[in-house]
């Protein structure tokens, strides 16, 4: 399942390097696939289609034009689409009380309708069966404060999973969706490595460590080949839903650390919540 050698994949919101789009592409890459990668910033999508004789494209996850452009872009240069993942997110921060028509339409601009958008303009392109990948939130059942328009946002991600699995069987295109939790990309480092709050999130996973863009790549791999599994939205946690995220205030130094990752916290509001990045 792991020999991808002739198929032509799609990742979108694979610019952040050490990241989970990253580390998706680099995988599809390496079992074989040429991989068209895309996001808003073209700089560092050309230094990974480089390293892996990919092509970078410029799109922006929520932009209905933009992405039917990368599929037009990617079946000009390859001819056919086998595999689409769409790894783009807006991690929109707030807490019910906070929410406002902008920080909604924030949230599901890119987690909701881009997802739409581009299960739709991939699952078009594939004449020949495929594989449609989206990445959720562990957030999006198990509560996370302030990740509440977030959450929401992905929750609708994995419901369009199943029903784009049901429209788009009789293509005998498959679409799944990978539930991530705790990862340890670049971006996320800095914050799990602050003493106690690493520590505190590897509790709760049974496998005992923070997952790795490698093992989500892992994953996305699988259900590339998988070619009898539709409608599921896959745990990739190290076992984490079986647990809980950490509360916030079982984290040391938690509510600087969350500042400065764009978090919103509002102690009155936020009681009874845990709070981190998935």
């Amino acid at each position: 399942m792991d020999n991808l050698s002739g198929k032509v994949a799609v990742v979108l919101g694979a610019s952040a390097e050490g990241g989970t789009g990253w580390g998706i592409a680099e995988g599809l890459a390496a079992a074989g696939a040429k991989v068209v990668v895309a996001a808003r910033s073209l700089a560092p999508l050309k230094r990974l289609a480089e390293k892996i004789g990919g092509t970078a494209i410029a799109c922006d996850g929520g932009d209905e034009a933009q992405i039917t452009a990368l599929r037009d872009e990617a079946l000009k240069r390859y001819g056919r689409i086998d595999i689409a993942v769409n790894s783009a997110a807006t991690p929109t921060m707030s807490m019910i009380a906070n929410a406002t028509p902008a920080i909604m339409q924030q949230a599901v601009q890119v987690n909701l309708f881009g997802m739409t958008y581009f299960v739709r303009d991939m699952a078009e392109a594939m004449t020949d069966g495929g594989s449609i990948v989206l990445i959720s939130s562990m957030s999006a059942t198990h509560p996370i404060a302030p990740h509440f328009s977030y959450a929401c946002a992905k929750a609708g991600t994995e419901c369009l999973v199943r029903y784009a699995a049901i429209e788009y069987g009789p293509k005998r295109v498959r679409v799944n969706g990978i539930r991530i939790a705790t990862v340890m990309s670049e971006m996320a480092r800095d914050l799990y490595n602050t003493p106690g709050v690493g520590e505190r999130f590897v509790r709760e996973v049974p496998l005992g460590r923070l997952g790795e863009p490698d093992d989500m790549a892992d994953a996305v791999r699988w259900l590339a080949g998988a070619t009898y599994v539709t409608g599921t939205v896959l745990d990739v946690s190290g076992g984490n839903q079986l647990t809980r995220f950490p509360y916030l205030e079982e984290l040391p130094g938690s509510e600087s650390a969350y500042e400065g990752a764009g978090a919103l916290y509002d102690r009155e509001h936020g009681r009874g919540f845990a709070t981190g990045k998935a």
